[in-house]
């Protein structure tokens, strides 16, 4: 059996579009990626999903989410290295950001967006005013490593991540897009 040179065994195959929509995701354990695909859904299963760590090529997509599970205050240090060495190719593309986080177990606010999104994504991808949202996350210690795993003392694991949220995220975005699709005058209509 012959296999390509980039082997996309976490990427999601969703409905077919003309869309051109990617989500983007760095996660840990697993928050991130269940995150992003329940965003797809919500998009009617039209934006590609992708690992950070496959190093994906985004150059076809004229619309991206990107997003990550959060540890220490900061998404994984692999999609921070893809946001920097992407930034001129990814700013103008895109269409919403979203962080995963514990949170303490505490529902999210607004101090959570400034820290996460505005102060830290939103910085990296060196843009402003896109949809964002926090969303609150899980444990599983059986997934961390063994470092991580211990630091977590004797907190159980707990899951807090809300598919029907991600969802009205992706729903939000898609209506975005769609709005600025059509205000987006066609290179062939002659009236414009």
């Amino acid at each position: 059996m012959a296999f390509a040179d980039q082997a996309w065994a976490l990427r999601y195959y969703p409905a077919p579009s003309d869309r051109k929509c990617a989500v983007l995701f760095g996660t840990w354990c697993g928050s991130s990626r269940d995150a992003a695909v329940w965003i797809s859904e919500g998009m009617g299963g039209i934006a590609e999903v992708f690992d950070v760590r496959e190093a994906p090529d985004l150059s076809r997509f004229e619309h991206i989410i990107i997003g990550g599970s959060i540890r220490g205050m900061a998404v994984s240090k692999e999609l921070q290295d893809y946001i920097r060495g992407n930034r001129e190719s990814l700013k103008t593309k895109v269409r919403g950001l979203f962080a995963v986080c514990g949170n303490m177990r505490k529902p999210v606010g607004p101090q959570q967006t400034t820290a996460l999104i505005d102060n830290h994504l939103a910085k990296l991808c060196a843009i402003s005013n896109v949809p964002s949202r926090v969303f609150l996350g899980r444990v599983t210690k059986s997934l961390m490593d063994p470092q991580t795993a211990k630091s977590m003392g004797g907190m159980e694991d707990y899951d807090n991540l809300k598919r029907a949220d991600c969802m009205t995220f992706g729903r939000e975005i898609l209506t975005g897009i769609t709005s600025e699709i059509n205000r987006t005058p066609s290179a062939a209509d002659p009236h414009h």
